[in-house]
């Protein structure tokens, strides 16, 4: 039997993309549906697009209301909020239920959640994980039959989230150096926000772009080709390789033609990687988040199955390396290891194994190539997280975005604490780095969700993602400055 649906309007509770809170009220006659979300998930990420297709098929019949319960202590800041939801181009109102009170109210056990209520405000429906679109947009249609064609005007209100006061870059992702053939050294960066790649000088001169800036799933030359939310980028022998995540792609720039192609992906999200190798080209990917190019292989996180895969860059063949698809932290062979959400890696300098970040395990693992066994540096489960120095058992990272080594360490962007990490299995150790270094800007800015790191030039070069910027840290004087914006 349908219920009376809980009051929405709590006090206490904050609310954006909207000047007033919305009770029920001010959402009679029109179907509302409830997305419980946290910034951080992937599989959160992944309803979204769906709930974009139901607001343009129903603009005047249907509400979306995002229900923002944050797992991490970094999600329940406001100012945070705001910016997941300039990134994630969300539109519809979002409230912030740091308390979990709507979350409980409406009985919601994981993330995501959609939760539906009939326009006379009644609990209709629930869906817990990823839906499927069609049959979403099916389930919606009927829900809204009958319905008023034009309920009155939601107060919503645009540009709530604040806009990046760069021109140049908008949210940037990845950062990786690579060497062209007539031996310049460049600088990649996957510029998320602007759906591009840029290419930049030592100077900090841009070089090369590639991509129109408008977001889709088109091969061709740099300006027209598309790309939709691209994370992050590899190269090797004239190829910068593209994680395309938003289209679940992996691209290809070939910088002597100039043209973009494609790699891995069909453009939309696919299931858990098998064992068996498969055409990557026919392959459907889930978010892929980093890449990494060695051993004639092209390395990459499925950050949307919670596993490891690679493509042999001679035969175009693709296969799962770690990581059975099971959200977790679980040590062992390619059969038993969990993974949460890997989104970076980096190939060690002999070859021999991958370290690579477990974002929602707040973790830092290593993969070892040849046994396919999969083992825990840092890091203790889904809910363990936090920002503590001390031996590797007992140290805490919070959502981990990027990392890279540093001889025999590895430097972490450590990206919910703001900060950077260094990671020293010799010594034992993890503590934070960078955190001294004076700073040489005009305007001196704390760190906002870094999510781009990288050794050049024997620097430190970090994409300081929330403030649209690269910094470098020049180690020798301990001291770093905005180096581009």
């Amino acid at each position: 039997m349908a219920v009376r649906a809980p009051e929405l309007d709590l006090p206490g509770l904050v609310w954006l993309n909207t000047d007033a809170p919305l009770g029920r009220a001010a959402l009679r006659g029109r179907v509302v549906i409830l997305d419980f979300w946290t910034s951080c998930c992937i599989h959160c990420l992944h309803v979204l697009p769906a709930l974009r297709q139901v607001e343009e098929r129903f603009p005047h019949q249907v509400a979306v209301i995002g229900v923002h319960s944050p797992k991490f202590p970094a999600e329940r800041e406001i100012g945070r909020l705001r910016q997941a939801i300039a990134r994630l181009d969300i539109r519809h109102p979002v409230v912030q239920d740091t308390d979990f009170q709507l979350w409980k109210q409406y009985a919601v056990r994981a993330w995501p959640t959609l939760v539906f209520l009939s326009a006379d405000g009644y609990v209709v429906g629930q869906h817990a994980g990823e839906p499927d679109a069609a049959k979403l947009l099916a389930a919606v249609g009927r829900l809204v039959e009958g319905t008023p064609e034009a309920p009155p005007e939601l107060p919503l209100q645009s540009g709530i989230a604040p806009e990046p006061v760069s021109a140049r870059l908008r949210f940037p992702g990845k950062i990786r150096p690579f060497r062209q053939s007539d031996g310049c050294e460049l600088l990649a960066v996957a510029d998320t926000g602007h759906n591009r790649v840029l290419l930049l000088d030592a100077e900090g001169n841009e070089t090369a772009a590639f991509g129109s800036g408008e977001r889709g799933f088109v091969d061709g030359t740099a300006g027209h080709a598309r790309f939709d939310a691209p994370q992050a980028v590899a190269a090797t022998h004239g190829r910068l390789y593209v994680a395309d995540t938003g289209n679940h792609a992996i691209r290809c720039i070939d910088l002597a033609a100039g043209r973009v192609g494609t790699v891995a992906g069909i453009g939309r999200r696919g299931r858990r990687l098998g064992p068996a190798p498969a055409p990557a080209r026919e392959s459907a990917l889930a978010s892929p988040w980093d890449l990494a190019v060695g051993n004639g292989m092209l390395y990459f996180a499925n950050a949307g199955t919670h596993q490891l895969g690679a493509i042999d860059l001679g035969s175009g063949m693709m296969r799962r390396i770690a990581g059975t698809g099971a959200e977790g932290l679980r040590d062992g062979g390619p059969e038993d290891a969990c993974l949460a959400q890997p989104s970076a890696l980096a190939l060690e300098a002999d070859g021999e194994g991958i370290v690579f970040a477990d974002a929602e395990t707040s973790a830092v693992r290593r993969l070892h190539l040849a046994s396919g066994q999969v083992s825990t540096l840092v890091g203790a489960g889904l809910f363990e997280f936090g920002r503590i120095d001390g031996p590797l058992a007992s140290a805490r990272l919070q959502h981990p975005l990027d990392l890279t080594p540093d001889g025999k360490a590895i430097l972490v962007a450590d990206s919910f604490n703001d900060t950077m990490r260094r990671i020293d299995q010799a010594a034992d150790r993890v503590e934070e780095y960078g955190a001294d270094f004076r700073c040489e800007d005009p305007l001196c800015l704390p760190l906002g969700e870094p999510a781009g790191l990288c050794l050049w030039q024997g620097a430190i070069f970090l994409a300081d993602t929330g403030n649209h910027r690269i910094l470098r840290y020049d180690r020798a004087a301990r001291s770093y400055r905005t180096w581009y914006r």
